[in-house]
C-alpha cells in the first residue's frame, strides 16, 4: 500500500478518511462553493467522506483480486495503532466488526441472481467528550431522583436511571430522572457527539456513589454498625448477614428531612471531565436489486454490526443502530437538495424533500459487538453516530456489484443510476 495519498476533504476533518486504516500521511485541500452552509445532522461530514473512500477501497480490493472484507481486515487499525493525530487507539472493535461481517449469513450465502449485488463498507466516529455534572437525591418516599441537564432524545434518561439503580442496588422503577432547565441543572454540555451516555453516565454514576455513601453513613449511625458491614437491598439498608437489622430508605429520608433532624438530606453530586474519546465503528452489508430499464435500486437486505462498548440497554442501542442506518438509506437513495441554475433551492419544504418511508426499508439486521470501554460507565461508549456513516457506501458498492457502474453523487437516484448504466454501454 502507498504511504502517501491526496484527499479531497468535503466538509469534514480528514482524520475521518484515514482513521480506519494505517494511513501514514495525508494531504488535504479545501474547495469552496456558493451553496448554502451546512450544519450538524448526524456524524457531520463522515457519510460523505466514507462514501468516497470506501468505494475506492472496494476498487483497490477488486484490482488486487481480494475479497473486500479480507482486504479491509488486512489494513484495519487496531488497539494501540497510532491515530492520524498520533495518539494511540484505545480499545476498539473494528477488527471484530469486520470478522462478524465476514461470518454473517447475508454475506456468506451471497447469491448470483441477475441484477442483484452485495456491498460492504465500514465507518467510524471518534466520539465526543465534554465536562458535565449530575445530582442524585433521596426523596421523602424513599425513591431516588437524578437531576441533569442533558436532553432525552434517544432514551438516555432510561440509561441514566439504570446506572443510578445499579450503583444504589435499587429497582430502576424507584429512580426518576429529571431534565432541568439549563439555568438550574448541573452543567451537561451539548446533547450530541455520541457522548451523552459516555460522559453524563459517568457523572450520574459518581453522583449515585456519593448518595450511596451518605445513605450508608446515616444507616450506620442508626443501626450502630460500620458502613462497610451494610448492604442496600429492596429499598432498605441492612446489616450484612443479619437481615432483621435494617432501616428503610423512606425512614432515612424522613429523619434527614424533618424539623429538628440531626442528619443532612441525602444529596449526591457527581462530575466528570474525561478527555479520552470512545471511538465506535459500524460495518454494514447491503444487498440490492438494480432495474436495468429504470435505474431503480431496491434495497433487499441491510445488516449493521457495531462496536458499542457495553450495551447498558441493548434494546435502545439496537434502536439507535437501526435509526442511524435508516437515515443512511435516506442519504443514499433519497435525500438531497436540488437547485436551479441560479442557485435557488427547488425542494425547500418537506412537501418536496424526498425522505425515506418505512416501505423503502427492509428489516435492518443488527448485531452488537460488546468490547467494554475502559473509561465509560460500566464499559459503555457512545453509539449514536457510527450507524449512519457507512450506509451510502455499502449501497454504492452493492450497486457496483450488481450493475458494474460507480455512482459518485448522492443521492443515487434512478435517474443517476440509469445515466451511469447508459454511459457504461
Amino acid at each position: 500500500m502507498a504511504a502517501r495519498a491526496r484527499l479531497l476533504v468535503i466538509d469534514d476533518d480528514p482524520q475521518l478518511l484515514t482513521a480506519l486504516r494505517r494511513a501514514l500521511a495525508y494531504e488535504g485541500y479545501e474547495v469552496l462553493t456558493n451553496k448554502p452552509g451546512v450544519g450538524a445532522y448526524r456524524a457531520p461530514g463522515a457519510p460523505q467522506a466514507t462514501f468516497a473512500i470506501e468505494q475506492q477501497v472496494d476498487e483497490m480490493a477488486r484490482a488486487l483480486g481480494w475479497d473486500p472484507i479480507e482486504f479491509r481486515l488486512r489494513n484495519a487499525s487496531e488497539t494501540g495503532d497510532p491515530q492520524p493525530n498520533g495518539v494511540p487507539w484505545p480499545q476498539i472493535g473494528l477488527r471484530t466488526v469486520l470478522e462478524r461481517m465476514r461470518e454473517h449469513p447475508v454475506w456468506r450465502n451471497r447469491r448470483s441472481d441477475p441484477n442483484e449485488g452485495y456491498g460492504v463498507a465500514i465507518g467510524g466516529w471518534p466520539g465526543g467528550v465534554e465536562p458535565c455534572a449530575a445530582n442524585v437525591r433521596l426523596n421523602i418516599d424513599g425513591t431516588l431522583s437524578v437531576t441533569l441537564g442533558s436532553v432525552d432524545l434517544t432514551g438516555t434518561n432510561t440509561v441514566m436511571a439504570m446506572i443510578a439503580a445499579e450503583v444504589l442496588d435499587q429497582p430502576v422503577e424507584r429512580v426518576r430522572v429529571v431534565t432541568a432547565p439549563s439555568n438550574l441543572a448541573p452543567y451537561a454540555g451539548m446533547s450530541g457527539g455520541s457522548k451523552v451516555t459516555y460522559t453524563m453516565g459517568l457523572a450520574v454514576k459518581a453522583a449515585a456513589e456519593d448518595a450511596r455513601r451518605q445513605i450508608l453513613e446515616i444507616a450506620a449511625a442508626e443501626l450502630e454498625a460500620a458502613p462497610e458491614d451494610l448492604e442496600l437491598i429492596d429499598g432498605a439498608v441492612r446489616v450484612r448477614g443479619v437481615p432483621d437489622r435494617k432501616i428503610t430508605l423512606e425512614r432515612i429520608a424522613g429523619i434527614s428531612m424533618t424539623f429538628g433532624g440531626k442528619y443532612a438530606p441525602v444529596h449526591g453530586s457527581g462530575r466528570a471531565a474525561i478527555t479520552q474519546q470512545s471511538p465506535g465503528f459500524n460495518g454494514q452489508i447491503a444487498h440490492v436489486r438494480v432495474d436495468p430499464d429504470t435505474g431503480e435500486v431496491e434495497l433487499l437486505e441491510l445488516v449493521a454490526i457495531q462496536d458499542v462498548g457495553r450495551a447498558i440497554n441493548p434494546a435502545l442501542v439496537t434502536g439507535q443502530v437501526q435509526g442511524g442506518a435508516a437515515q443512511g438509506v435516506g442519504w443514499a437513495l433519497h435525500e438531497g437538495m436540488v437547485y436551479d441554475d441560479n442557485g435557488q433551492p427547488l425542494n425547500p419544504t418537506l412537501m418536496d424533500y424526498d425522505l425515506p418511508k418505512a416501505t423503502h426499508l427492509p428489516p435492518i439486521q443488527v448485531e452488537l459487538v460488546e468490547l467494554p470501554s475502559a473509561v465509560g460507565p460500566f464499559g459503555a461508549k457512545g453509539v449514536g453516530e457510527p450507524p449512519v456513516i457507512p450506509t451510502a457506501a455499502a449501497i454504492a458498492n452493492a450497486i457496483a456489484d450488481a450493475a458494474g457502474v460507480r455512482l459518485t453523487e448522492l443521492p443515487m437516484t434512478p435517474a443517476r443510476v440509469l445515466a451511469a448504466l447508459k454511459q457504461a454501454g
